[in-house]
Formats: C-alpha cells, sequence, structure tokens
C-alpha cells in the first residue's frame, strides 16, 4: 500500500506548520552554507525559508511525493527540486545543512541513517530535525481505535502508527552524539493552536487530519466504507477537540534537535 499526498489539503494549515521550521531554524547558526539539503521537503514549505535565509546557497528539496513535488516547483523555480526517497537518495559532498522537517517518524530506522547524513557534511557543518510528538493525542488514539475495529485493522493500523517510532529530545540528543555532532541543542515544544477562529470549516481537526494522520488510510478501503469511517471518526474528535470562543484548540507537541558536525 502506498499513501498519496495532497498539497493542497496539507497547506490549508499552513500558517501553524511553518511555526515549528521556523524554530528549528532559529538555533542552525550556519553563516554562509554553499550547499543546504531539505530531506522530505513536501510542497516546500520547510525549504523556501532556507533559501531565503541564504541566497547565495544551493538549495535541494528532496521527497518521494510527486504530488507534493509538483506543487513545491510552482513555489520557487531557484531550489532544487528531486523527487527520491531520502533512505536511499545520495547525498551530494560537503553539504554544510541538512534539514529535516516532521518526515522521520515516517522513516524506519532513521536514527541509524542520522549518522550517515551527519557523516555527509562538512567540518562544522549542521544537522536539524524536528518529529511530531503527538502520537497519543486524541486525533491519534481514536483513529488507531477506529481502525483496530475494523476487519482489515491489523494490516491498516500499522500504517496509520507510523513506520518508525521517534524518541524524545534526550534521545535524539544522543543520537546525534554517537553521529559525530557537538553544540547539541535539543527540545520539545507543545503548541496550542487555535483552529478555524473564523468557524468556517464544520470540523477543522478533521482537515487537519486529512492532510497528515489519514492520508495512509484514504484511498484503502471502498469509498462508502471510508465515508462510514470518517463519519465516525470526524464525531469522536469533534468531542474531543470542542469549539470555544477562540476556535478549536489543538495541542500538539514536537520534538527538536539541532547539532554541529565535530571539527
Amino acid at each position: 500500500m502506498s499513501t498519496t499526498w495532497d498539497a493542497e489539503v496539507y497547506e490549508r494549515f499552513g500558517v501553524y506548520r511553518s511555526r515549528p521550521v521556523a524554530d528549528l531554524l532559529a538555533r542552525v547558526c550556519a553563516t554562509d552554507p554553499r550547499v543546504v539539503v531539505d530531506l522530505g521537503c513536501g510542497s516546500g514549505a520547510s525549504t523556501r525559508p532556507l533559501a531565503e535565509r541564504w541566497p547565495d546557497a544551493r538549495v535541494i528539496g528532496v521527497d518521494s511525493s510527486p504530488e507534493m513535488l509538483e506543487r513545491a516547483r510552482e513555489s520557487d523555480s531557484r531550489i532544487e527540486w528531486v523527487e527520491a526517497d531520502v533512505q536511499t537518495w545520495d547525498m551530494p559532498g560537503d553539504v554544510d545543512v541538512i534539514v529535516t522537517n516532521a518526515v522521520l517518524q515516517w522513516v524506519p530506522g532513521h536514527l541509524e541513517l542520522l549518522s550517515r547524513w551527519v557523516g555527509a557534511l562538512a567540518r562544522g557543518g549542521w544537522f536539524a530535525l524536528q518529529v511530531p510528538g503527538n502520537a497519543d493525542a486524541p486525533s491519534h488514539a481514536v483513529m488507531r481505535e477506529l481502525v483496530a475495529a475494523m476487519p482489515e485493522g491489523a494490516e491498516l493500523l500499522p500504517l496509520l502508527l507510523g513506520k518508525a517510532g521517534v524518541e524524545d529530545p534526550a534521545g535524539y540528543a544522543a543520537a546525534l552524539h554517537d553521529a559525530g555532532c557537538e553544540d547539541i541543542d535539543a527540545w520539545e515544544t507543545t503548541y496550542v493552536h487555535l483552529l478555524d477562529p473564523e468557524a468556517r470549516l464544520e470540523n477543522p481537526v478533521l482537515e487537519w487530519m486529512r492532510g497528515t494522520g489519514l492520508r495512509p488510510l484514504l484511498g484503502q478501503l471502498s469509498p462508502e466504507r471510508e465515508a462510514a469511517f470518517l463519519e465516525r471518526y470526524a464525531t469522536a474528535v469533534a468531542a474531543a477537540y470542542p469549539r470555544n470562543p477562540m476556535g478549536v484548540a489543538m495541542p500538539f507537541r514536537r520534538v527538536f534537535a539541532v547539532g554541529r558536525r565535530r571539527s
């Protein structure tokens, strides 16, 4: 089973998704990099800030989704957009900055890959990662519960759990140290996203999940059964995330780690 990504749906909440990228890049202290790589660039939301910050650098965005890359190519022609699996793509020599934003949760064995990626950095180069740490949030817990009760649950549940677990900040700090980094900074932040304050959407958390966590499931069932599942899921998340005068509050934990390759 393969996952099809929808750039338009994903970007619907772009203002909220851009905040972690900015917070991550604030801890990358590269001054004049020559080559900058974004592993898992998606539609380019995490790549364009790299080109804006370092306009003289060669900036490369890598992603396996042709749908996402089609949108990315429309957004910025200065960036090199590459369709490839981040696990097997051959990194160009002496990269100065590698960024991976909200991708590694889908990459099995990514802790082992950190050594290869850090090893591709020039001496003194920077590696920066951000992963969602909200697998236990109601948005995901309810989804797993409903899928587990389906006849295909045993087959579908591993897709929704993601292909790889994520570490806590200490785990990523240790992994970067073992990979050859120093000046390591690792932390977590729980953002409280106040979705849809104008009340234009019936169920904003459902729409958020259509762009991310639900993607591996969509298209795997018949249209009728998928619609029935989404109706049950929508009811559950609406109860878990009620609307208030500010909008719909959705807490979202994220884990960050940054390190510089030892010189």
